[in-house]
């Protein structure tokens, strides 16, 4: 649609009932319309509408004449007059189901994608993490699909694609809580679990299926799982399928889907093969993001420290860290499973309730481990990045750079664990002296005040006044346990079989006689003096012929040379 286009010259388009703003860079479009819905190409602006001015405009065109395959829709986070879900044209039905769990108003992302998804346009939703995506996408997924009751076939008419097991956990969770007044059926289907159930509860029928790519792909490739009636499709945390590498499964899914259906990718960053993959199997979809044009920019409401530490003195400053006051949930992020399982136990061994999550443990181990961190049972859970996206608790008042990120955006999604939905929270980074380049490269392109962060011991007393710590915690909340003395295993000694005499060893091809032997019998008898047994000394038979003494070599005396050359 070309008016939403404005000239580069005066007059500016100024149709019915339609603000005339003039082209501005997006610091002084910031400045002047703080709280309306941002269109921009660049730094110049195509066009600026309300929410209601967008709803209007929607209604009252039909779809061929939305010609906005470039139209870029930018809100700022600091939206502060959220909407009622009912406000926003959802189902009375989905509105009741989330109210039942505590939620009622929208979110920036949400209060963007609502009108645009429940009109069944594609979409990109770009936010930061945290910010409320999954009910970006999930409401217009659960109002648009039929129910049971409304006569569905009970073959998979919406499929979400996430990139991890935990991720497909909490959207399939969040998506049976917005359903569950109409009775919506959401099946999860991952890898790490028997193919028997999924299978049993795809012939029973689903309305909904929330997937990783893998489990997905294998079973539609043996015909169990049918995609010929899927209508909306949902590409969620599409940059974390690129950095896994499940972008070729994804588009063999692609391939099996109706050409006729709605498609939302969903993204924190968008890099280029995502970009392309969107031009390839999108129709002409509308960018959304309900951020600042700087995308590289952390949560506002998180309080950030940096610390260069020692390595062996980190757990002790984490067991400090732990004590402060008004900590609740906390995650800790390691760089490899192993570190992560070691600093659990040691966590746990201090009288901290600690958890693990990494990739060397099994699914359900790793269930049973994020159910303990919800429920409150642990408050303390150590990860690997595999965590970084797919966990979403509530409470979570505290993330620990255990190691420095290897990029940063691995350090925005490891921060986006706190501060979410408006939550105040704190980020500790422990930057070691290995880590130090790496971490001067991420707070430049953050724009982070720790270019050189203070050197920092468990003792140090700005510690525990950055984070609040008690004066007087130690590293323990329990005090430690004795160590227990070793048992010696004392060694066992053997009596000759028959009477035969022991078996003789060879040093270098030579048998061992005389006293090796007696040497060998007296380290055993030393080793357990209670049950030991002289072992018989064994002496070999004189030889038959005499030894040969041979005549040395006599070698003649040395000659003086001269005197023979001058003899000659």
């Amino acid at each position: 649609m070309t008016a939403f286009r404005f000239p580069t010259h005066p007059p500016y388009w100024s149709g019915p009932n339609w603000p005339v703003y003039p082209p501005v860079n997006n610091c002084a479009l910031r400045h002047w319309f703080p709280r309306h819905y941002y269109a921009t190409r660049s730094t110049q602006v195509l066009c600026a509408v309300t929410p209601a001015r967008w709803r209007h405009w929607h209604e009252t065109h039909s779809h061929a004449a939305r010609d906005h395959s470039n139209l870029k829709f930018l809100m700022p986070e600091t939206h502060k007059h959220n909407p009622l879900f009912a406000d926003l044209g959802v189902r009375p039905e989905t509105v009741a189901a989330l109210e039942n769990v505590g939620i009622s108003r929208a979110f920036a992302i949400q209060e963007l994608t609502l009108p645009i998804a429940l009109a069944g346009d594609d979409l990109i939703g770009q936010a930061r993490t945290g910010t409320g995506k999954t009910l970006g996408f999930g409401i217009p997924l659960i109002d648009r699909v039929k129910a049971q009751s409304d006569g569905a076939s009970g073959k998979p008419q919406a499929l979400v694609v996430v990139p991890t097991r935990e991720l497909c956990i909490q959207v399939s969770n969040d998506l049976d809580n917005a359903g569950a007044t109409r009775k919506i059926r959401v099946l999860s289907i991952y890898g790490g679990r028997a193919y028997e159930p999924q299978v049993e509860a795809l012939k029973k029928g689903v309305d909904v299926i929330v997937g990783t790519p893998g489990r997905l792909l294998d079973l539609a490739q043996q015909g169990i799982l049918k995609l010929n009636e899927v209508s909306i499709l949902v590409l969620d945390e599409a940059d974390e399928m690129l950095d896994l590498g499940f972008l070729p499964d994804v588009e063999k899914i692609l391939t099996q889907l109706p050409d006729t259906r709605q498609t939302m990718l969903f993204s924190a960053t968008m890099p280029g093969p995502v970009v392309l993959l969107a031009r390839q199997f999108m129709n002409r979809p509308i960018h959304v993001r309900a951020e600042s044009p700087d995308e590289l920019q952390t949560v506002p409401t998180v309080t950030q420290f940096a610390y260069r530490v020692h390595a062996m003195d980190k757990v002790e400053m984490l067991a400090r860290l732990l004590q402060a006051k008004d900590r609740g949930r906390t995650m800790v992020f390691c760089r490899t499973k192993r570190a992560a399982q070691k600093a659990s136990d040691e966590l746990a061994e201090r009288g901290f309730a600690a958890a693990s999550v990494h990739g060397d443990l099994g699914q359900d181990a790793r269930e049973r481990a994020l159910k303990k961190f919800r429920s409150g049972k642990v408050d303390v859970l150590v990860a690997t990045d595999v965590a970084a996206r797919g966990i979403d608790v509530g409470g979570v008042t505290h993330v620990v750079n255990f190691h420095c990120p290897e990029d940063e955006k691995t350090f925005l999604h490891r921060v986006g664990r706190t501060g979410r939905a408006g939550d105040a929270g704190v980020a500790v980074t422990f930057v070691d002296w290995e880590e130090l380049a790496r971490w001067q490269s991420i707070n430049k392109l953050l724009e982070l005040p720790f270019a050189d962060p203070e050197e920092t011991y468990s003792t140090s007393e700005h510690l525990f006044t950055d984070l609040g710590i008690p004066e007087g915690s130690t590293g323990w909340v329990r005090t430690p346990e004795p160590a227990e003395p070793r048992e010696v295993t004392k060694a066992v000694t053997r009596a000759p079989k028959d009477g035969k005499p022991t078996r003789r060893r060879t040093r270098r091809g030579k048998p061992t006689v005389g006293a090796d032997v007696e040497s060998t019998s007296h380290k055993v008898a030393v080793a357990s003096p209670a049950s030991a047994v002289e072992l018989p000394t064994f002496h070999p038979a004189p030889a038959t012929e005499p030894a040969i003494n041979p005549t040395p070599i006599q070698r003649p005396a040395p000659t003086d040379i001269h005197a023979l050359f001058s003899h000659a």
